[in-house]
């Protein structure tokens, strides 16, 4: 982990945005130090509230491990929390993180890659909820996002495979990648400890023939399910 990544998670919009551009200096962009044998996605669920959330009460967060090779699921985990920090454009790592963290610390093994519905660097202040949860946890981390936060890009062929750069300011902060032939593309971004090109590459193996990757689709219907009150073993409630 790198030094001084840990902090108060109560801390208010002003001070979460100057404590994102601080952290996004941190995030290290590197080839992964050997073929990933697991990969773990995350998702959460909000339960309460209106569009996006705002008024929600609680978050689940839910983890499922894979086998990096076949994608068959390992192991799952998952955490209900109290959720007190209120919706703010651009800050969804402070209200989501510590769920998320919550949940994948909660796994017997440590996931050689780990894929986040959410930003990684394709986000303004380069801190999204890949690189955050990625730094704290120092872990190769993967952005996985269903829609853009941020940059602009070209058009991307119908078939599965085709690709975009997501340019923002000038550089390119991400991938928009098609994983279904004539399926809305998503929009891959480096979260820690891996390349851009890595993380296309493993997002496209994860796919099994749907548009999301395996992991990340394993723990949406994961935390839909705990959300519905479907409870399974290997979680906890938080306050």
């Amino acid at each position: 982990m790198a030094d001084g990544v840990r902090h108060d998670w109560d801390l208010t919009p002003s001070q979460a945005i100057e404590l994102q551009k601080k952290l996004a200096k941190s995030v290290r962009i590197e080839p992964l130090r050997g073929i990933p044998r697991t990969i773990a996605g995350v998702d959460c669920a909000l339960v309460g509230g209106g569009f996006r959330g705002r008024g929600a009460s609680e978050i689940v967060a839910a983890a499922v491990l894979c086998d990096a090779e076949t994608m068959e699921l390992v192991e799952m985990a998952w955490c209900r929390r109290r959720l007190d920090l209120p919706y703010v454009p651009g800050l969804l790592s402070f209200r989501e993180a510590p769920a998320v963290i919550e949940a994948v610390e909660k796994l017997s093994v440590r996931p050689d890659l780990l894929m986040c519905d959410g930003q990684g660097l394709a986000h303004p202040r380069g801190l999204g909820l890949a690189s955050h949860v990625g730094l704290w946890l120092d872990v190769p981390t993967t952005g996985v996002a269903k829609s853009r936060l941020c940059g602009e890009h070209g058009e991307v062929g119908g078939e599965r495979g085709a690709s975009a750069p997501l340019m923002y300011e000038g550089e390119v902060v991400g991938t928009v990648v098609r994983t279904r032939a004539n399926v809305r593309p998503l929009y891959v971004s480096v979260g820690h400890r891996i390349t851009l090109d890595e993380a296309v590459q493993w997002v496209l193996a994860a796919g099994r023939g749907v548009r999301l990757p395996q992991p990340t689709r394993l723990a949406d219907q994961l935390a839909g399910r705990i959300k519905a009150g479907g409870g399974i073993g290997g979680g906890a409630d938080s306050e």
